[in-house]
């Protein structure tokens, strides 16, 4: 059996191996759970049929979610689903657990999946998930690469971490403040111990693209980033920022209509956190309802119904959603620092679901941009949703950002307007 879960010789950190399994009376208990709790009542707002399409996606979801998609789901779940599979690809990957104490002295136990390459010249890239994703967004990925290449001749060691608070990673402290900031620091310590203190490269989108951007404009060793979601506002240059393509212009309007409709979700996050993480630990449908509707509404397919019951069983199984949307608190507040413009060479993949998309010439005002690409298929979860795509767009970047890394002058400086765009 190839052997894809050897570290490099020069890790400084000693991860070990971690298999997912879950107590089957954890297990129960959640099932029980499920088979307690009700489907609420038909009204106007939560039918198919009179509830009207949704201004982003043209989906019949206009008010959220479906109450006949939450019943059939529930009916799968408790009668077809069976996590036990799910376990078992998931463990066909190597998987680790490590502990790194942060530079504010806070120790986390990260998990991370990975495949490790013996070829001498592999590249390292560290791929960052969002919310409500996990390391799961990047099984499709881990998947080609497993397909195509040998631990021999794999040309890349990917890293896929469980940030801070995320499924088999531990949580924040709950007696301090946490951040996005401080669990990129972290993702930089797992990075450079792990055996690439020479150098990496990050991939990220929603959270994800804020703590490759933070690697990327923070520490040497992060050669360069490549997001699928750039969270930035227009340039200062009036005639820079109106520049775009029909296929820009027209993802830019959904855009603009999610910003109107779809951020309710977000003002709750960050300003009742606590509030909405012990609701949604009451009840799996609960979560199920919160969380499956963002992987119906965000995606441009509709995902299959076993992928999405795997994420949701998972933070279920993890208590994974109270201790992970730190990342949103305060974020209506106003007080966010500007984007830094990150001179490394960066790869931009826009992909036309996206719900924050932007130009690529909004993206120049904040980015070193060598590669970019457009697709037309494919939405938020772009690892999940169109893993070759994404794969593809990586693979033409990587040997630009790893070959031609010298950094420009105004790298380190603020560039453009930060503002518009929420970040994720």
């Amino acid at each position: 059996m190839a052997n894809y879960g050897k570290l490099p010789a020069s890790a400084k950190l000693h991860p070990k191996p971690f298999k997912a399994h879950i107590d089957e009376e954890k297990l129960q208990a959640m099932k029980t759970l499920l088979k307690l709790s009700p489907i609420g009542p038909a009204v106007f707002e939560n039918t198919s049929k009179d509830q009207g399409e949704s201004l982003v996606t043209g989906k019949e979801r206009r008010y959220g979610m479906r109450r006949d998609w939450l019943i059939d789901a529930k009916e799968h779940w408790l009668g077809s689903f069976d996590w036990r599979k799910h376990e078992d690809h998931i463990n066909s990957f190597p998987q680790f657990t490590v502990p790194v104490t942060g530079d504010d002295g806070v120790t986390i136990d990260v998990h991370f999946m990975a495949l490790f390459s013996e070829n001498p010249d592999a590249v390292p890239i560290g791929f960052f998930h969002g919310w409500p994703g996990s390391f799961l967004e990047f099984l499709g990925i881990f998947g080609i690469l497993k397909e195509r290449y040998s631990p021999k001749d794999l040309p890349y060691h990917v890293i896929a971490p469980s940030l801070p608070g995320y499924t088999y990673s531990s949580g924040p402290p709950v007696d301090a403040d946490y951040s996005v900031v401080k669990a990129a620091e972290l993702m930089h310590k797992v990075m450079v111990g792990i055996g690439f203190e020479s150098g990496y490269l990050a991939q990220g989108g929603d959270i994800g693209s804020s703590i490759a951007r933070h690697l990327a404009a923070n520490y040497d060793a992060c050669r360069g980033m490549h997001l699928n979601a750039y969270f930035t506002g227009p340039p200062k240059d009036e005639e820079k920022a109106k520049q775009m393509d029909d296929f820009e212009r027209k993802v830019m309007a959904r855009g603009g209509a999610w910003r109107e409709t779809g951020m309710a979700y977000a003002m709750e996050h960050s300003t009742r956190t606590g509030t909405i993480g012990l609701a949604l630990s009451s009840s799996p449908l609960a979560l199920l309802a919160w969380i499956g509707e963002k992987f119906l509404e965000w995606t441009d397919d509709d995902p299959p119904l076993e992928e999405i019951l795997e994420s949701v069983t998972l933070y279920w199984l993890t208590d994974t959603f109270p201790r992970c949307i730190y990342p949103y608190r305060g974020m209506f507040a106003g007080n966010r620092p500007p984007l830094v413009y990150v001179g490394k060479p960066s790869g931009y993949s826009l992909f036309p679901k996206e719900l924050v998309p932007v130009p690529r010439s909004w993206a120049a005002a904040t980015a070193n941009i060598v590669s970019y690409a457009q697709h037309q298929k494919g939405g938020h979860f772009a690892a999940m949703e169109q893993p070759a795509a994404l794969l593809a767009d990586v693979e033409e970047w990587v040997p630009k950002a790893w070959h031609g890394s010298a950094v420009p002058e105004e790298s380190g400086s603020a560039k453009g307007n930060a503002g518009g765009a929420p970040k994720m």
